[in-house]
């Protein structure tokens, strides 16, 4: 019980310690996954990355998040079953059709920020968690009518607090009737029946083949069913939302502490906007490690690991490991434009091989556009010198303050021709993200 607490309440010092005593691999016990195997090497990550996905299930891994996302998720899913889902999730996912996002998230990120406080300190993790909810009902749902937008923006973010108390309730289903679990479950239920009215009335919906959301199109390609479309779209709300909000967070947590990067960054390059993105998702990744539990052993690192096991490549430790990254704890976003680091064994917030996350090209898009539109709207500074310190808030790692700001006024710039510098610049120079799915 001893490293469950450590592990879930105090990862990266865990991990960090783990590794300095007992080097690139070792062993740990803890709940929900039993024994575990960290990895913090190039190599290794390769061998689990790249290794038959009949032996490393990364479904099962995920399989605690299956009364939230459905049993037909593509996260909980494996083998062939995995790659069926992730086949029909590509295209809507993919290129061109990422790119089309990006006014959306330029329209909600404008008028969010004509509603943030002048001169006091507040958080801006809450307000990207607004903006990234916004994002995934336009953009991703495509939710129209008012009464259930409004109250999808209320229900699916208490859907998405999977707390360890909340998933308790998966191994004491009593739970499930009392308190706490008991109103979580009805809310689920209300947010499920409300998604699954959404759907019935998309496939009536006479322009379906001229909407662009991610749910008409998957309704067009015609290869889901209802309950499958239902288990996707909350797929990708567990997904993006807390995951995009927090690397938001970060980012200008670490822009506004270093101002020789954040001068640069305001002069909306896009190809140096990509690099900051890339090195908050480095210094600060979201998740602190993936998970694939093996049904059969597997040779690794010279040992014998057998079936039933968790391997866990650990992004943290990858990515402070001084082998792979000069500098290491240094936030320096050139490093990725110089193109010398950050292998796809070595730069790993999105996971890697056929699990990578199938919305990193959508992630990186929708970050990129966000921090270039509020640098360009308003004039911001953190509240304090200090970094904020790494929190753990159920399975993300979050700023311990919210990434506290002041806003000191708009930003007295030249019009930004937004939409035309994206398409432009994506015609140009797709970002590795955005090209890999």
């Amino acid at each position: 019980m001893a490293q469950t607490a450590r592990a879930w309440r105090a990862t990266i010092p865990f991990l960090d310690a783990s590794t300095r005593r007992y080097g690139p691999m070792f062993t740990m016990r803890a709940l929900p996954w039993g024994t575990a195997v960290v990895v913090n090497d190039a190599e290794l990550v390769k061998e689990v990355f790249s290794g038959d996905p009949a032996v490393y299930h990364a479904g099962e891994g995920n399989g605690i998040l299956a009364p939230i996302v459905g049993a037909r998720s593509v996260l909980v899913l494996d083998e062939d079953e995995h790659l069926r889902a992730r086949r029909t999730l590509l295209p809507p996912f993919h290129g061109e059709a990422v790119r089309a996002y990006g006014r959306v998230v330029e329209e909600i990120v404008a008028a969010e920020v004509k509603r943030w406080p002048l001169l006091e300190p507040f958080p801006l993790h809450p307000r990207f968690r607004a903006i990234t909810l916004e994002v995934i009902l336009r953009a991703v749902i495509g939710v129209s009518g008012p009464s259930r937008m409004s109250a999808l923006r209320e229900l699916l973010p208490e859907c998405l607090q999977i707390s360890p108390t909340i998933m308790a309730m998966w191994a004491l289903p009593m739970l499930g009737q009392v308190g706490r679990w008991r109103r979580f479950r009805a809310k689920l239920a209300e947010a499920n029946r409300l998604l699954r009215e959404e759907i019935c009335e998309r496939r009536r919906d006479p322009g379906l083949e001229q909407r662009d959301d991610v749910l008409s199109r998957l309704i067009v390609g015609g290869q889901s069913d209802d309950e499958e479309l239902r288990d996707q779209i909350m797929t990708l709300l567990v997904a993006g939302h807390e995951t995009s909000s927090t690397g938001l967070a970060w980012t200008f947590e670490r822009l506004l502490r270093h101002p020789t990067t954040l001068a640069r960054a305001r002069e909306g390059d896009d190809a140096y906007l990509d690099a900051v993105v890339q090195e908050t998702l480095r210094v600060r990744p979201v998740l602190p490690v993936v998970l694939r539990q093996l049904r059969a052993q597997v040779s690794l690192g010279g040992y014998e690991l057998p079936a039933g096991i968790t391997v866990m490549p650990a992004i943290t430790l990858m990515h402070e490991n001084p082998a792979l990254f000069s500098e290491p704890l240094r936030f320096k976003p050139e490093r990725f434009l110089d193109g010398d680091e950050g292998g796809t064994y070595e730069w790993i917030p999105f996971g890697g091989g056929r699990r990578r996350c199938l919305g990193a090209a959508f992630a990186s898009l929708e970050m990129r556009v966000v921090l270039r539109t509020i640098l360009h709207a308003v004039e911001l500074r953190a509240d304090v010198p200090a970094d904020e310190a790494v929190r753990n808030h159920h399975i993300t790692l979050v700023p311990a303050r919210g990434a506290r700001v002041v806003r000191s006024g708009w930003q007295a710039l030249p019009p930004w021709p937004g939409r035309r510098r994206l398409t432009a610049h994506a015609r140009q120079r797709p970002s590795a993200d955005m090209t890999t799915a």
